[in-house]
């Protein structure tokens, strides 16, 4: 069993349906692939057959595995009530409400759960797609991680870094992400993703030859701006805020997703990293 994750310089940058292309492709392509993200917190929850509660993200992404949603993809779910409450949900069931403060000193808890949750699920996968949280570069929010680098390191998984160049500033979101990192952690990060490109990429050419450069770290996919009609929290995609997508054929737009990742990501690249038993 291996193991890939994607990480963001901000939120929205696109991890949600990154992860969830990476899926649908290694879904189509044979792979037991299963996704996985340790901590998300979303005013949005899908409920399981069971009842249990789990991110609407990794629910999308379980539908692109092939898989039902399941709460050992999402461990913990946080759903805000106010600016500095919220909802903890740990496997799928509500535990209590915690105000911000309280739940960052009782998170560390939570890891020894994680990591038993993450073993369990290695041992009957090909590969765990696995998504990170806002940025890993949020320093104050670094000590005792479980959901950026310190899920990388608990999963020994190398990521890929996506950025959402429709904002701008993408060079120097890259840049600043990765270089406020950790030396080790900066070792992780294997491939740099541009995200919602539009326009003439012999334009931009330039300027991934110089991040490249600059943190000797390749650009393995630059991703063209999309539209697609998915639930999504971090998204690849723009679309009309309260838009109706109750007759959307979920399995449709998945396809549409997987092929314009496949066709703008370096997939060879990809494979040679989850083929590897551990980061070099």
């Amino acid at each position: 069993m291996t193991a890939i994750m994607v990480q963001g310089t901000t939120s929205s940058a696109g991890k949600s349906l990154m992860c969830s292309a990476l899926c649908k492709i290694f879904n189509e392509d044979g792979l037991k692939v299963y996704p996985f993200k340790s901590q998300n917190m979303s005013s949005k929850s899908h409920v399981t057959e069971e009842g249990y509660e789990i991110s609407v993200a990794q629910a999308l992404q379980a539908t692109a595995a092939g898989l039902k949603p399941n709460p050992n993809m999402n461990p913990i779910l946080l759903k805000p009530t106010t600016d500095r409450k919220s909802q903890v949900f740990i496997k799928g069931s509500k535990y209590k409400d915690m105000d911000a403060v309280e739940y960052f000193q009782f998170k560390t808890s939570l890891r020894p759960m994680i990591v038993e949750t993450f073993k369990e699920i290695e041992k009957s996968f090909d590969v765990v797609v696995i998504e990170g949280a806002g940025s890993p570069a949020e320093i104050n929010l670094k000590e005792n991680d479980i959901v950026n680098m310190g899920m990388a390191e608990i999963a020994d998984a190398p990521v890929l870094l996506i950025a959402d160049i429709d904002r701008g500033g993408v060079f120097a979101s890259l840049y600043g992400t990765v270089m406020l990192l950790e030396e080790d952690e900066r070792k992780r990060v294997k491939g740099l993703i541009i995200n919602k490109f539009r326009g003439d990429k012999t334009l931009l050419e330039p300027g991934l030859k110089m991040i490249e450069e600059l943190l000797n770290i390749p650009v393995v996919g630059t991703i063209p701006y999309l539209s697609l009609n998915l639930e999504e929290e971090d998204s690849l995609v723009d679309r009309k805020n309260n838009e109706d997508l109750s007759n959307v054929n979920v399995e449709d737009e998945l396809e549409r997703l997987a092929k314009a990742v496949r066709e703008n990501m370096d997939m060879d690249y990809v494979y040679s990293l989850i083929q590897r038993s551990t980061y070099e």
